[in-house]
């Protein structure tokens, strides 16, 4: 169970740092609201990840169990995406990130609150993360490490948001493009190895490794 756990958290961790629209608008509502709306921001974008997570874990685990070599399928698929990620952070180049307006306070937070739903749940690659890479990597697990999974996944998307959003405010003088430059090969590098674990689940799955 803590395994899983872990794993979870450590892919959800992966998946969510590289800087893209989702984390750009939390960002940006760390930099110009205050705490409480900071907080309503992070838990939109928190309740968008926890739905497509649980979405993809328990979508992609009853495939497998139906659909006869559906798990190679996404061992395969989770690992090709995960290296077109993978790579794409580490050729990223560092993003530009504006400030949102401060006029009308309220009406700001609503409208990030809505644009933090829409960059969530209407990403193909957010989508495409839950389904293939976090369902495929789910369903690879046996039925009762599923839930500890998707736990410590939300749990990782959780994390971030709150550094990232709080911490954009506090340490907002040292969130420069070379800050995020060095968070995109950071998780560059997590998500190849997260593709080397696929891969060699799938030669498992196909018999090509181990017993």
């Amino acid at each position: 169970m803590i395994g899983a756990l872990t794993s979870g958290f450590m892919l959800g961790l992966a998946l969510i740092g590289p800087i893209g629209p989702q984390n750009l608008y939390v960002i940006r509502a760390g930099l110009a609201l205050p705490p409480v709306r900071v907080l309503v921001v992070i838990l939109a974008a928190t309740l968008c990840d926890a739905l497509l997570i649980t979405l993809g874990t328990a979508g992609a685990g009853a495939a497998v169990t139906e659909i006869p070599g559906m798990l190679g399928f996404l061992l395969a698929a989770g690992a090709a995406f995960l290296v077109y990620l993978g790579v794409k952070s580490l050729r990223a180049r560092p993003p530009e990130m504006e400030l949102p307006s401060e006029g009308g306070r309220g009406g700001a937070t609503k409208l990030l609150t809505r644009q933090t739903v829409g960059v969530s749940l209407l990403n193909p690659h957010a989508i495409l993360d839950t389904t293939v890479v976090i369902g495929a990597t789910a369903a690879a697990l046996g039925s009762g490490a599923r839930l500890p999974f998707a736990v410590g996944a939300v749990g990782a998307s959780f994390l971030w948001f709150l550094l990232i959003g709080f911490g954009a405010n506090v340490f907002k003088s040292r969130m420069t493009p070379v800050v995020a430059q060095r968070i995109e090969v950071v998780s560059g590098i997590v998500l190849l190895l997260f593709a080397a674990k696929l891969g060699g689940d799938l030669l498992g799955e196909l018999g090509l490794w181990g017993g």
